[in-house]
């Protein structure tokens, strides 16, 4: 993810102390200076489906927002940390969507496709989005810190470097984990339940 220079870093390092002890005020002044990057962030997370929004890019990063003001008295640890729960907002909010449209859609053909590296649910229909987002919940009773580093490695788009140093560990760790939930999620998603008990 692209940073800010050293001036707007602290700009919103200190926005973020504020915000975290309820100042919301913060917030309104945080809003400028993370919006393009908020909106990376949610137009990775569109161009992962195909499935047709009338949300674009702005209004999931509006809703995002929404949610993160509702939000008091956060111990924010900086600004990956704060990425990391936007990008776990806008994940929420497209799987609402998804769900919403599911229930009025109800059945439809199940596509499968590849779980490459660095794209798990690329070109996912609705019921792949559906099925990625309960593997992530069944992997955080598992492993909460895997299902993290999979949340800021994909949905978020940060570095291995900066997922390290947002967990407190080491490069190689996230590599692990990165690899470990990568195999897992291939697993639940694509291997057919009468496979996984050989």
């Amino acid at each position: 993810m692209e940073g800010p220079n050293r001036s707007e870093a602290g700009d919103v390092t200190l926005l973020l102390v504020k915000a975290g002890g309820g100042e919301r005020e913060a917030f309104d002044q945080l809003f400028p200076l993370i919006y393009d990057e908020l909106r990376r962030v949610a137009q990775r997370q569109l161009g992962r489906e195909r499935i047709r929004h009338t949300l674009g890019a702005s209004g999931l990063v509006n809703e995002a927002y929404l949610k993160l003001v509702d939000q008091v008295r956060v111990d924010w640890r900086g600004r990956d940390h704060f990425f990391g729960v936007a990008a776990r907002a806008m994940r929420q909010i497209l799987i609402d969507y998804a769900r919403k449209r599911q229930a009025e859609k109800r059945g439809g053909a199940w596509h499968r496709t590849s779980l490459e590296q660095k794209q798990l649910g690329f070109d996912s229909p609705l019921e792949e989005l559906l099925a990625l987002d309960e593997a992530l919940d069944r992997m955080d009773k598992i492993s909460p810190r895997m299902r993290q580093v999979v949340e800021y490695r994909f949905y978020c788009g940060l570095t291995e470097e900066e997922t390290a140093n947002l967990l407190g560990v080491t490069v190689r760790t996230i590599q692990r984990e990165w690899l470990k939930a990568r195999a897992w999620l291939y697993k639940e998603l694509y291997t057919a339940p009468e496979e996984t008990l050989r």
